[in-house]
């Protein structure tokens, strides 16, 4: 797998919280030699807290404002990066990651992501208040699939195996 890095300097990945993105990056990275970035975690840093308190305090619109301008303004080339679940509402982001290589869009049901999101409570949506997990689904699906150039199930195997399914999916 040494000439795997060379074929793609970007890997994106998509989908809704809770599916795996951060998990499965990181195996990925190290299966196939680029760095890991975790968006979520860059915005954190930039913004000195958590995702939760920036919706909290200022609302879900800025958070999309933040991710947007972190993502058009940091690098991204020689990474796997594994985006915030709202990402796919800047046209401008989504250019810049699918020009930069392959958008994988890590699939599931919404059950499942409920239960895993669910387990993990300090998970922040953005989203606005009336919105409830399926509506954000409902209309998040749509644009993962219209952005991705890979769709991979996320569902019924675990993150070595997803991040395996990548790899052929990508180098085969």
């Amino acid at each position: 797998m040494s000439n795997i890095r060379t074929q793609f300097q970007t890997i994106s990945l998509i989908g809704m919280p809770g599916v795996g993105k951060s998990t499965v990056g990181v195996i990925l990275a190290k299966l196939i030699g680029l760095e890991f970035t975790d968006t979520d975690l860059s915005i954190q840093a930039r913004e000195s807290r958590t995702l939760q308190d920036i919706v909290d305090n200022d609302g879900y619109l800025h958070l999309r404002s933040i991710e947007e301008a972190v993502l058009l303004s940091e690098p991204i080339n020689g990474r796997v990066l594994a985006t915030g679940g709202s990402v796919i509402y800047s046209e401008a982001i989504m250019q810049r990651l699918r020009a930069a290589g392959p958008v994988v869009y890590l699939r599931a049901d919404v059950a499942t992501l409920l239960r895993r999101v669910a387990a993990n409570p300090e998970r922040g949506i953005a989203s606005g208040a009336d919105q409830s997990f399926e509506d954000i689904y409902n209309e998040r699906t749509p644009l993962y699939e219209r952005f991705a150039s890979h769709t991979v199930d996320a569902v019924g195997g675990s993150a070595d195996a997803i991040a395996s399914v990548i790899v052929q999916e990508l180098y085969s």
